[in-house]
């Protein structure tokens, strides 16, 4: 999900959403969206926290503060129009065939999937009458498609049906959408952020979908008072004048919006050295992760905050930042244990590293 940096909205008519960098507190959830976003292969990241605490709000937020990208005009799957591997078979066999694609600016989409929604209305349909009529592939986009190269949210994603939830990691990590009816398969790219959200109270998503996404950040209600009256004021200022609100944060969401487009374009270049790559696997090993998720997880992230840094060198407390974000979800072995705080993450990735503890 590349992006290019452009002016803040000025005078417009669309709803304006509250400015991300006016989000008072939750440092956690803030960084772990940035670093997907810097890089969607982290593989999402999944909010856990009490009701009212702002989780879409800032995903929201977040969304609104990346820039527009180029797609391809009226494409239902927002192909992107010079790189095939992001274009659904339609626009890439116009592509290869050397005709120029029409080309548009749109915001990054954002795509809220209801609670109840359907796999039909999640994967797409296939209209199999019309298909055996006239011979053609008649597939109706459902909101994968819609998702592609932007942030797909799943409020309660705990509640969520678990074949669903599964449907929707295989194609945050594949970055496709298959869709198979009668002999007849439909193919798009789906290649989206995957957030979800959902309350502890409310139960827990099972160890093994769990796993899959990428980071896990926990968020709490904010205890200070001070803090809480400053979080209190600023909603009640964009409420009353959401223009005016916007305009005293327009420098630093542009600046943050130039400063993730850096760090896009800086990720390829940005190393991490094999003993601090030896010490997350260590790290891992001692915690008992299963598979190798974790490992792959935590070096990416750790990439990804050099890059937002303005780095292209990984530094011990890169991953020390990261560290807990990656793997305190995939400590647990029985689906009715709790999640680590990060107590068992830190206490391992200090004794690893030699890092002395923090009174």
């Amino acid at each position: 999900m590349t992006v290019t940096p452009q002016a803040p909205p000025k005078h417009e008519t669309r709803r304006l959403v509250f400015p991300f960098t006016a989000i008072v507190g939750q440092e956690e959830m803030k960084l772990a969206l940035l670093l997907n976003v810097i890089d969607p292969k982290i593989g999402g990241v999944m909010i856990m926290g009490d009701r009212g605490t702002g989780k879409s709000t800032t995903i929201r937020a977040l969304a609104d503060l990346l820039p527009a990208i180029p797609v391809v005009e009226n494409d239902p799957f927002n192909s992107d129009p010079h790189n095939p591997e992001l274009m659904g078979d339609e626009a890439r066999s116009r592509y290869e065939q050397g005709q120029s694609l029409p080309e548009a600016a749109m915001k990054v989409p954002m795509v809220d999937l209801p609670l109840g929604a359907t796999e039909d209305r999640v994967c797409g349909t296939i209209d199999i009458e019309k298909a055996l009529s006239e011979g053609v592939k008649a597939f109706e986009p459902g909101l994968l498609a819609k998702a592609n190269r932007g942030i797909l949210y799943v409020d309660e994603v705990n509640l969520l049906d678990d074949h669903l939830v599964d449907v929707l990691l295989d194609s945050a990590a594949s970055g496709w959408n298959t869709v198979e009816r009668e002999g007849i398969s439909i193919r798009h790219p789906a290649r989206f952020v995957l957030v979800g959200s959902g309350n502890p109270e409310e139960g827990e998503l099972r160890p093994q979908l769990l796993d899959r996404f990428g980071m896990h950040a926990e968020i709490r209600t904010v205890k200070q008072p001070a803090l809480r009256v400053e979080i209190v004021e600023q909603r009640s200022a964009f409420d009353q004048d959401p223009h005016g609100f916007y305009s005293t944060h327009a420098t630093e969401q542009e600046a943050l919006q130039v400063k993730i487009v850096e760090a896009q374009e800086r990720l390829p270049q940005v190393t991490l050295e094999y003993e601090l790559r030896v010490g997350i696997s260590e790290v891992c090993s001692e915690l008992d992760v299963d598979g190798l998720r974790g490992d792959i997880v935590t070096n990416r992230a750790a990439k990804a905050i050099a890059a937002l840094e303005g780095r292209t060198t990984v530094t011990l407390d890169d991953i020390r930042r990261v560290v807990t974000l990656c793997l305190r979800h995939r400590l647990r072995k029985d689906p009715l244990e709790s999640i680590d705080s990060g107590y068992k993450v830190e206490k391992a990735f200090n004794r690893v590293f030699g890092v002395a503890e923090a009174e």
